[in-house]
C-alpha cells in the first residue's frame, strides 16, 4: 500500500461532544515552497481546537500537511488556507493554528490564526492551589 499526499481531511464523531476539551497536534515537519525563490520553507505546525462534533483524523491530517510540501505559498496565506480548511471539516468551537517557521536570511516568521465559533465562550482557567 503506498501512501499519497492528499488535500482530503477526514474527520471521527467526537467521543464526548457535551464536553469542552482541548485537543494539541504539534506538526514539526511542514514544508512549501517560498513562491518568489522556490527554496524549501520549513515550519513547526502548532494546532490547538476544542472540538464540537467532529475531530479531525491524525492519517489525513499527515497526507494534507504533507501536499504543500511542492506548492509556493507565503507564510500568511498558507497558514490560513491550512485553518480555513481544518475549520471547514471539523467545525470547531475553536481552533488557533501556529506556523513557526525556521530562519531564512536572518528572519523568524510566526503566523498565529484563529477560529471561533460564533456564540461559543472559553471556559474560565481553573488555578488549584
Amino acid at each position: 500500500m503506498t501512501t499519497q499526499p492528499s488535500k482530503q481531511l477526514e474527520t471521527f464523531d467526537n467521543p464526548q461532544p457535551e464536553r469542552d476539551f482541548t485537543i494539541r497536534i504539534d506538526m514539526p515537519e511542514f514544508t512549501c515552497l517560498c513562491p518568489k525563490t522556490g527554496q524549501p520553507d520549513f515550519a513547526t505546525l502548532h494546532l490547538e481546537y476544542v472540538p464540537d462534533r467532529h475531530c479531525v483524523e491524525l492519517k489525513s491530517l499527515k497526507l494534507y500537511i504533507w501536499s504543500y510540501r511542492d506548492e509556493g505559498a507565503f507564510h500568511e496565506a498558507v497558514t490560513n488556507r491550512i485553518l480555513d480548511d481544518l475549520v471547514a471539516a471539523t467545525q470547531p468551537r475553536f481552533m488557533r493554528l501556529t506556523a513557526r517557521f525556521n530562519v531564512r536570511g536572518g528572519v523568524y516568521t510566526h503566523v498565529v490564526a484563529e477560529h471561533r465559533k460564533p456564540g461559543w465562550q472559553a471556559p474560565a482557567v481553573v488555578q488549584l492551589p
